[in-house]
């Protein structure tokens, strides 16, 4: 059976639940006042779409029960544009703050929903974000518990940001932390890069492909979870390589262990398409933003039955071990050529693409 893509659950849901009629077409200021137009933004909007038994309470929080060890993380977003090839801010919201979770070694729960909206966004576009914000939450079985809404004047934001923060009860398995990384582990990442920032630059540069590249946002939370009920404390580092890309994420991993990483050219996942749209742009791959994207540092003698196991997800289809822990070169990253010569892998200086996530 055909799996429907996200733009078809999006039209269905969108169909589902119709756009409210509400006071306006477009966000104003008395939408932020914290009065009669602001209740009926939240109550026809907000959390009529978003319900559950804790966000229907309408407190100012949400009160949990929590028990064992929990993560926590927060994150904000303010991406441009803020729709693009597969997908928009409200479920690379979601998407983002569940995946923190995930590198964690955490089971997503509960999240909090703020946005920042400038004056005059269309209240179409704030649906449609409210809309993906739902299907996002259902896909990743997590709740939006509390949140905030707040408008500013027309020229003090850009259309819409968004805060998210989200608590996860840790995998019994789990033991994430750089301390256990050791020499001879493998660096494996999960899928194909850098297509998440290449979809950005195919709206920002009106640049066409043979086919769409589309954004690899999507929640991770599901494939970590069963990675480490089959590995579980072999898996000793998970991160997602978002802004500043695999390169810069491996550069923290360097300097934080004290320990060097080589990494081969060769072996990096990258979409032919894509490559070619970094050639053309003169982007490294390497530095370019993920968003459905995780790097694990894994005991070696596991990592070869884990490639083979994340390549039974969808998602992973293209998960590929580009590179290993040494002593050699501590709190660097040294690159092997297609052709057989070396290079030390810098972090992300300055930023290569702005508003990525």
């Amino acid at each position: 059976m055909k799996t429907a893509t996200r733009t078809e659950k999006r039209i269905k849901m969108q169909l589902q639940c119709p756009m409210p009629k509400l006071d306006s077409d477009v966000i104003t200021l008395g939408h932020g006042s914290g009065g009669l137009l602001t209740n009926r933004l939240l109550d026809q909007g907000v959390f009529k779409l978003l319900q559950n038994d804790l966000l229907d309470k309408r407190h100012d929080g949400a009160v949990l029960n929590l028990t064992g060890p929990t993560a926590f993380t927060t994150d904000s977003f303010v991406i441009d544009p803020i729709f693009f090839p597969g997908g928009n801010i409200g479920e690379l919201a979601v998407n983002g703050t569940v995946n923190d979770l995930a590198m964690c070694g955490a089971i997503p729960q509960h999240l909090s929903l703020s946005f920042i909206i400038e004056e005059g966004l269309a209240m179409k576009d704030f649906w449609e974000i409210l809309i993906s914000i739902k299907l996002a939450c259902e896909e990743a079985d997590v709740q939006i518990v509390t949140g905030d809404t707040k408008v500013v004047e027309k020229g003090k934001g850009d259309q819409i940001f968004i805060n998210t923060t989200g608590l996860g009860q840790l995998h019994p398995k789990a033991n994430i932390n750089v301390q256990g990384v050791q020499p001879g582990d493998k660096v494996i990442v999960s899928n194909s890069i850098a297509t998440h920032g290449i979809a950005i630059m195919s709206v920002r540069e009106g640049l066409e492909f043979e086919t769409a590249i589309q954004s690899d946002t999507r929640p991770l939370h599901h494939i970590v979870r069963n990675l480490l009920d089959h590995f579980g404390e072999q898996v000793h580092l998970l991160r997602d390589p978002t802004r500043g890309g695999v390169a810069t994420v491996l550069t923290e991993i360097a300097r934080d262990t004290e320990l060097g990483i080589d990494i081969a050219q060769r072996q990096l996942p990258v979409i032919d398409q894509v490559a070619g749209a970094c050639e053309m742009l003169g982007l490294d791959p390497l530095y370019v933003a993920n968003e459905g994207v995780f790097i694990a540092i894994v005991d070696a003698e596991v990592a070869d039955d884990l490639i083979q196991h994340l390549r039974t997800f969808e998602a992973c289809q293209q998960a590929a071990l580009i590179g290993e822990i040494v002593v050699e070169h501590p709190r660097q990253v040294v690159l092997t050529s297609g052709i057989g010569g070396k290079r030390v892998v810098n972090m992300l200086v300055g930023e290569q693409l702005p508003r990525i996530c």
